[in-house]
């Protein structure tokens, strides 16, 4: 390594955050500019480890000590070149990537890991600051046409993958831009789109085409897929999982997605209400989120950027420990406390409770009744039971409530249904080892086939099966599996 000693001599720094009373008065990514000296310094910790478990802490295969000398020697092309081979998209994870890389981190077991993600960043953001990210044409043309049904990153990662291998990709997005749940399930001021959109000219230039507004199955027939030698579905896992509890008709509960993606749409300039869309604002009022993840800390941001009266998000499991479990050794990724930038804007949390009832009067919201639960061991072995805690019942005002509980796979209807694509007993399009569903020629890749899950194993997903396309169109292939190289076509 070029500094052998580095994780003796440095301690971990991030970049700074905007202040929060700054910060909610607009969208913008709340980090600020991180000095190249500094990075330099963070990549100088990555240890020379033997075996550094990094590699198999993401679902990518980045090979990130390499990329960390490189920018310790101040190397930086050839770092992009290294970081480029594994990921075809390092600004989005350098970004809303939860880093399960650093909890891997050799160093993170007596001392706090290195800062890869940021490390990620800023190799990518020097290279297009330095103009040296380029449109990566293949040499020629196979003449195979690939169709990759939905935009968003296994989509994206599938499309640029096969065309570099030569096909003549046409992806289809049945939204108004390009992005899946990176356009419209991510707040701005985690990723802000023009992010997306620059990587987007890139893949045109490449000879990408993008068919925005063409929702295959409705408004593009399924039989236009025949013209295609092979088709991706990369649709995502877009049905959100409900609460049906009496009351659960009232004005005011509403899924989280409804709420997030309509502010990325007014935040692009949108007019929202145009759309037949019914506008959401958490101005003014009792804000309740129920679900403790991601997009649950996504409302909770968004709503204090609103402007919320009060903003409570409930948990139905208990706290977590501040560290790592002792169930969940290095390197495991660990079940632990997690405070992200929404929660520290503003937000009361609680855990350990479930709701019962939405509590109304003439058709509309006022409040919710909960009860607080515990998890006990079930005698008879399998996982856990959820008990209810005698004479725990309490009532919350509540004039909005957002269900952020995850999703439960793909809308089944559809492209999915009119393809005959067969779905696996938790709802998700079934696939062979090589991604193939049961359908030839007809593959699957990302949350549409793997359920809810990480952006990072998104692209993950969407570069595996663009091996296996190539290789079921050409006979080989040279693009590469997880950790590969990426090799033109001779």
């Amino acid at each position: 390594m070029g500094k052998p000693t580095g994780f003796k001599e440095f301690s971990r720094e991030l970049p700074p955050k905007r202040p929060v009373e700054l910060r909610v008065r607009d969208w913008r990514e709340i980090p600020e500019k991180f000095a190249a000296e500094k990075v330099q310094t963070q990549a100088a910790r990555c240890m020379d480890c033997g075996v550094p478990f990094c590699h198999t802490g993401c679902p990518l295969g980045n090979i990130i000590p390499d990329w960390n000398d490189l920018v310790f020697r101040e190397r930086w092309a050839r770092a992009l070149d290294v970081l480029h081979s594994t990921n075809n998209f390092p600004e989005f994870t350098g970004r809303i990537c939860p880093a399960p890389c650093e909890e891997a981190c050799v160093l993170g077991i007596t001392d706090p890991p290195v800062t890869i993600e940021q490390i990620e960043q800023s190799i990518i953001e020097r290279a297009f600051e330095d103009g040296i990210v380029k449109p990566s044409t293949p040499a020629t043309r196979t003449g195979k046409k690939v169709a990759v049904v939905g935009s968003g990153p296994a989509g994206l990662a599938a499309a640029q993958q096969l065309n570099r291998a030569g096909h003549l990709v046409t992806v289809f997005e049945r939204a108004d831009r390009i992005g899946g749940l990176l356009r419209y399930g991510i707040p701005d001021f985690k990723l802000e789109k023009w992010v997306i959109d620059r990587r987007l000219a890139l893949m045109r230039a490449e000879g990408i085409e993008f068919r925005t507004s063409a929702n295959v199955g409705k408004n593009v027939p399924v039989a236009e897929l025949e013209a295609f030698d092979a088709v991706v579905l990369c649709g995502g896992a877009t049905k959100p999982r409900d609460l049906p509890v009496p009351g659960r008709e009232l004005a005011g509960v509403h899924f989280a997605m409804d709420f997030l993606s309509q502010q990325n749409m007014r935040v692009a300039g949108d007019d929202v209400e145009t759309k037949g869309i019914e506008p959401l604002f958490a101005t003014g009022k009792h804000v309740i989120v129920i679900g403790g993840g991601d997009t649950g800390s996504d409302c909770i941001g968004t709503s204090n950027r609103h402007g919320a009266k009060s903003i409570t998000q409930f948990e139905v499991l208990p706290q977590p420990p501040n560290g790592r479990p002792d169930a969940q050794p290095w390197p495991y990724w660990p079940m632990k406390l997690r405070t992200s930038t929404s929660h520290e804007e503003g937000c009361d949390r609680v855990f350990s409770i479930s709701t019962k009832e939405f509590l109304g009067s003439g058709g509309t919201l006022q409040a919710l009744r909960t009860v607080e639960v515990e998890w006990v061991s079930n005698p008879a072995g399998g996982p856990p039971k959820l008990v209810e805690r005698a004479g725990s019942e309490k009532e919350w005002p509540a004039d909005l409530v957002l269900l952020a509980m995850g999703f439960v796979g793909p809308e089944p209807d559809g492209v999915i249904a009119q393809l005959g694509v067969e779905l696996d007993p938790r709802g998700n399009a079934r696939s062979d080892a090589s991604y193939m569903t049961n359908v030839p020629g007809v593959f699957a890749a990302g949350d549409l086939r793997r359920g809810q899950s990480l952006v990072v194993w998104a692209i993950s997903e969407g570069r595996e099966a663009a091996h296996h396309v190539d290789k079921w169109l050409m006979g080989r292939s040279e693009l590469p599996l997880k950790g590969g190289l990426d090799l033109p076509r001779v």
